[in-house]
């Protein structure tokens, strides 16, 4: 790809001869001026995990702050896994830096409230200095159903994976195009299938293609190549000693995505290649009605208590850990299979990015608007069904990648032929090339097609990747993980201070997080029935028709 073809005419670019039939008639289709608007139409949106820590990076062990609101019912701030993982979820907007401007709003209003508790926001995506497992707090929600529901299924995330993997945080990046425009490439693509089918069916060929492709994320984003040495707590792992508090892999992109160590036998050929919506949701109803013999051991109650929803494969849908989810706003206790099932795929849910720690809300905006080219790509790129084999290629690609993929001549493996990432990548690149393109014209700027150049560059030259910088920047904190993401922990909180909100700001998010206490009271002081008839009737909503 060389670097004048991204400011080539969209007309221009679209008569390479590279491209795939679908992607360019797709691209012509949506390039033409009655369509052009329905590529401003679809949503981003960014949810970004931290762990709230001492001035000391370690663990904070104090509940979430009130004056943040409910955890439950806040649909900005709310925690994960452990209670000391904060997540901060911007709204849906159609264009990235909106949102991503709102996310810097959420993180200068936390370290306000953060500040009058002595207490910092974690600038990495594995943990730093963690206490005893025991002593890792699991997420409290109250005592509503929905609240107790959602502590319990984190009760069996420890029992079954440790508290540990709870404290790591990453970025999670939802996309979607226009519902009209999938309409308007059915038209030109007509089926028997429903416009409601066809958009689920679109992007579940979209998830395919990020499946083949993803390896190329974890080699640009990847930000996690150490981790803190006490973190396996004794496992076996293959990891590397860098010095005596931090340990590493000397060609890792992204520790965060691989095994770690651990290994959990349950979810491994759980969902088969991802050819039809209706065979991935079979997969995940079966799983979560399949007894695993080891979680029926454990039980679900000890004392009195529930610490699983259930002793299944899966408690709920959401346990099965996949770098990208095929989704649908759910409703009030909805399952997400029931949402699926009733109104298909409304977005896609990118699981494998990096906290990027020298970005202080986690994300940079050209980061982002390179997503929108890639995932549009995925979408719009041609996507040949599936199988075992090249689900196992995809797999061992991508764990390739995690693991050394800054490593010179790294070879990886396409329809059974090796291929070199770089190579590979910087054709990847060519390819997504006149999407950005598009993108651009739209907009009237060259932002998109600055920031593939910004990944070429990352491609040409392995020490401008992210994993290498993070390296770099540990060297020069003594070889310690631990020291370098306390550094950057106190230096993006000096950004966030030295810029304090706008009265408007702060009003509306201080009038969020009343109004969530709020809601969150009334939903405890009205509910009624038992939590054990209300998990009963939960466990038994899963849609069954999909199981037979």
């Amino acid at each position: 790809m060389r670097p004048a073809e991204h400011s080539l005419p969209l007309s221009k670019a679209l008569n390479g001869s590279r491209l795939k039939d679908q992607l360019t008639r797709s691209l012509s289709l949506l390039a033409k001026v009655p369509n052009r608007h329905l590529l401003a139409s679809g949503l981003r949106g960014v949810e970004r995990e931290t762990l709230r820590v001492t001035p000391q990076g370690k663990l904070a062990l104090t509940p979430h702050p009130a004056a943040l609101g409910s955890a439950l019912t806040n649909p900005q701030i709310t925690t994960d896994y452990s209670e000391s993982l904060m997540e901060f979820i911007t709204p849906a907007e159609p264009d990235i830096a909106t949102a991503l401007t709102q996310l810097d709003a959420i993180h200068r209003f936390a370290i306000t409230e953060l500040d009058k508790k002595e207490e910092l926001l974690w600038s990495q995506s594995m943990p730093g200095e963690l206490p005893e497992e025991a002593d890792i707090p699991i997420a409290w929600y109250g005592k509503s159903h929905i609240g107790m529901l959602k502590h319990v299924y984190r009760r069996g995330l420890a029992l079954r994976y440790g508290k540990s993997m709870q404290c790591i945080a990453g970025i999670h990046y939802n996309y979607s195009v226009s519902d009209d425009l999938w309409k308007a490439l059915h038209a030109a693509d007509p089926t028997l299938a429903s416009d409601k089918d066809y958009q689920s069916e679109r992007y579940i060929a979209a998830i395919r293609n990020f499946m083949r492709y993803s390896w190329l994320l974890m080699y640009l984003f990847g930000a996690s190549p150490a981790l803190p040495a006490h973190f396996l707590r004794g496992q076996k792992h293959q990891l590397e000693r860098l010095s005596d508090d931090t340990l590493y892999l000397p060609y890792a992109t992204s520790l965060r995505m691989s095994d770690l160590g651990y290994q959990n036998d349950a979810q491994a050929g759980l969902i088969p290649p991802y050819n039809t919506m209706y065979s991935y949701m079979r997969s995940l109803a079966l799983a979560v009605r399949k007894p695993y013999p080891f979680y029926e051991t454990l039980g679900t109650q000890r004392h009195g208590e529930w610490w699983q929803i259930n002793t299944n494969v899966l408690q709920i849908e959401n346990e099965y850990y996949a770098t990208i989810r095929p989704k649908r706003v759910i409703r009030t206790g909805e399952r997400p299979l029931e949402a699926l099932c009733a109104r298909g795929i409304q977005y896609i849910e990118v699981r494998c990015m990096d906290v990027d720690p020298f970005e202080p809300i986690g994300i940079s905006l050209q980061t982002a608007r390179f997503l929108d080219a890639f995932l549009l790509f995925c979408a719009l790129e041609d996507s040949p069904q599936t199988n075992e084999k090249i689900g196992a290629e995809n797999a061992d690609n991508f764990a390739k990648t995690v693991k050394e993929g800054r490593r010179h001549g790294l070879q990886l493996h396409c329809d059974g032929t090796s291929r070199d990432l770089k190579t590979w990548g910087l054709e990847l690149l060519e390819r997504i090339a006149p999407v950005a393109a598009l993108l651009d014209e739209l907009r009237g700027d060259t932002v998109h097609a600055q920031s593939l150049l910004e990944q070429q560059a990352k491609l040409r030259d392995v020490t401008l990747t992210p994993s290498a910088k993070v390296l770099a920047a540990i060297h020069q904190h003594g070889d310690s993980y631990p020291a370098f993401g306390l550094a950057q922990s106190h230096a993006h909180a000096a950004d966030f201070r030295a810029r304090p909100l706008s009265d408007a700001e702060r009003s509306a998010l201080n009038a969020l997080a009343a109004s969530s206490l709020a809601e969150q009271a009334q939903m405890e002081s009205v509910q009624t029935g038992s939590f054990d008839d209300f998990i009963t009737d939960y466990r038994a909503r899963t849609p069954t028709e999909l199981c037979g």
